[in-house]
């Protein structure tokens, strides 16, 4: 039996750009958990509405794609500090169970939005990137996946350095660490939740238009989330590194499933590494692991 080793790396290349994705949106996923505690299923929904808005600007309004962006952006920021500021925040002491339930019904209140709004058919959006192939080496890979990688890696890069270098991020992490302890050293906790909740909303709204510039746009679109929350457990839910390797990894193995096994197989794949994975390390790869004493 002969290997074809072109057609495998092929599709290597496809599944690291899927991971790409997966990647780029768990970022926002973990930012949230990270800093509030907070785990917001609603975050492929909000990626949709990025997508959505960015069709409505470009293909309705037909303004261009470098004003668009911004914009998406910015609706991404302007609506995850709304949703902070007028239902996450009241419901902060409650259980965690009960903001999860809330999560559950905003991303319910957005498909719903998007089907009274655009309508249920499945639309595509403007070619941003030519739809000539590319190849690399002797291996053909869609210059969409290629656009949509260098963009997700150069979103991830940026999100880290600013983390890294920008002073308000010690404010973010000594919230994240201790809410109480922040405050009582006068941090402004409210306003790193706001802002926490703003930025990883802008990264999704963003996000959903790499995933809607390859496979189109529709408002089954949040399903995309499921994934992304199987990474991020995986990886573990305070950690971007742990988001980060499992998203590459989760890439790959969707990918090599849906072409050996079927496309059916695909998010199975996810769901049967998310049980072996919650058996083995329950707090995911790099995870913290949290101990309650009684």
């Amino acid at each position: 039996m002969t290997i074809d080793w072109v057609y495998l790396l092929e599709i290597a290349l496809s599944g690291i750009g899927a991971g790409a994705l997966l990647a780029v949106t768990g970022v926002a996923f973990v930012l949230i958990y990270r800093v509030t505690r907070v785990v917001n299923l609603a975050i492929g929904e909000t990626l949709m509405l990025g997508a959505y808005l960015f069709f409505s600007f470009t293909s309705i309004l037909g303004l261009p794609v470098w004003l668009a962006v911004p914009l998406v952006i910015v609706a991404g920021g302007l609506f995850g500090a709304g949703l902070e500021r007028v239902i996450i925040r009241p419901m902060l002491g409650q259980s965690p169970m009960s903001v999860f339930m809330v999560t559950i019904g905003i991303g319910s209140i957005l498909v719903g939005i998007v089907q009274l709004t655009w309508g249920v058919a499945p639309h595509r959006l403007i070619a941003i990137v030519s739809e000539k192939p590319m190849f690399l080496g002797p291996a053909y890979v869609s210059s969409k996946s290629i656009a949509a990688f260098t963009m997700a890696v150069g979103v991830i890069a940026l999100f880290l350095i600013v983390l890294r270098f920008w002073r308000g991020s010690l404010q973010l992490k000594a919230t994240a660490s201790d809410a109480g302890a922040a405050f009582s050293c006068g941090i402004n906790v409210p306003r790193v939740y706001l802002l926490s909740w703003a930025v990883a909303c802008a990264i999704a709204c963003g996000a959903g238009i790499l995933v809607g510039m390859v496979g189109g746009i529709s408002p089954e679109m949040g399903v995309f989330g499921l994934s992304v929350l199987s990474v991020v457990i995986m990886g573990g839910l305070d950690s971007i590194l742990g988001t980060l390797v499992v998203a590459l990894f989760v890439g790959l193995v969707e990918a090599y499933s849906a072409s050996f096994i079927g496309g059916e197989f695909k998010q199975i794949s996810t769901f049967i590494l998310l049980l072996v994975m919650l058996y083995l390390r329950p707090h995911g790869l790099f995870g913290t692991a949290e101990i309650d004493r009684l």
